[in-house]
């Protein structure tokens, strides 16, 4: 197939291109050229802006356009309106963000979000979701019943920009005592960046549409167990490891300690203990989703984590000053 990719040169993108190389296919990127411009040498790339700037794809033709950076409904639109009839089908790259809160098993037919100014292009916490909903309307509007969309969550594994996952790898490599959010049996659901590009590309040649949750594993990890595999790893890399020290929610709120960009992964409990917003990945799973072992995305994470230079900030986590403060006040609670 020949396969146009939208972006192609960062985290999911160069994961798919990956794959569809594997694969056998014929890649087009698109792209500013800004970010990661040499990577794929072999691969014909098309420089260009999505917003105003769509030039170089005109008089083009592909049987598919992979979308991995559409953020802002207007200038999705730009693409689709540009590509309706030159590509067979479109396949965007959503969120599960696109959902409304809810106590239950999320599936693709529940409720999606809804925003007041369907005109901004401020893309916040609170607009994100939305946003993504919007920009799926869009490529329906062009493309109907030619368009796929997938909905991941959390997506992990090298090369992740995010350092989300990549925080807790390495962490888990430290000697010494670290900072973990209570409670221990919190529940998160992962994927394999490697994993999620293989299945799109094999729903690109099954040629499948509609919509994907995608994420894993098949059932939701608690975060202790994936703490406790990290260090699993990291000891059988024969690295320095870990001790985690889980901490109440109540005492890091006190000592402002961020949910999310300093723990990352993690939110606050909702006030009802009982709530669990579990996603459901069973059509997707159905359509061939798998998942390779966490022990391994692991050890891919902390192997390619250390390649980089060693002065590398993280771009999420807590700093080693604040986590020793912390802890330190902690332990001064419990004695």
């Amino acid at each position: 197939m020949k396969i146009l990719i939208l972006g192609g040169t960062k985290f999911v993108g160069r994961t798919l291109v990956d794959s569809a190389l594997e694969a056998g296919h014929q890649i087009t990127l698109f792209n500013r050229g800004k970010s990661n411009p040499n990577i794929f040498a072999n691969v014909e790339t098309l420089v260009g802006d999505r917003d105003g700037n769509l030039s170089a794809l005109e008089g083009r033709t592909w049987d598919i356009a992979i979308d991995t950076c559409g953020y802002v409904p207007r200038i999705v639109r730009q693409s689709v309106e540009l590509l309706k009839d030159s590509v067979e089908r479109y396949v965007s790259i959503s969120t599960l963000s696109v959902y409304e809160e809810a106590d239950a098993d999320i599936a693709e037919e529940s409720p999606l979000k809804k925003i007041a100014d369907e005109t901004t292009e401020e893309i916040t916490a609170e607009t994100y979701g939305a946003l993504k909903v919007l920009c799926e309307n869009e490529v329906e509007k062009c493309f109907a019943r030619r368009s796929l969309h997938i909905r991941p969550g959390y997506i992990i594994g090298p090369h992740d920009p995010t350092d989300r996952f990549t925080y807790w790898a390495l962490k888990a490599t430290q000697a010494g005592d670290a900072l973990a959010p209570n409670p221990p049996e919190r529940q998160m659901q992962v994927v394999d960046a490697r994993d999620l590009a293989t299945w799109i590309i094999s729903s690109c040649e099954k040629d499948y549409k509609g919509f994907y949750n995608a994420v894993g594993l098949a059932n939701p990890l608690r975060f202790d167990e994936l703490l406790a595999t990290c260090v699993k790893v990291a000891t059988e890399k024969k690295s320095d490891a870990a001790n985690f020290v889980w901490v109440d929610e109540e005492f890091l709120t006190q000592n402002d300690v961020g949910f999310g960009s300093e723990l990352p992964l993690c939110s606050e409990s909702p006030k009802d203990s009982s709530t669990k917003r579990i996603f459901n990945s069973s059509k997707a799973i159905a359509a061939g989703l798998s998942f390779c072992p966490l022990s391994e995305t692991i050890s891919n994470t902390i192997t390619w984590a250390k390649s980089r230079p060693s002065d590398k900030q993280l771009h999420a986590g807590l700093t080693l000053e604040k986590e020793s403060h912390v802890l330190s006040a902690w332990s001064q609670t419990q004695s």
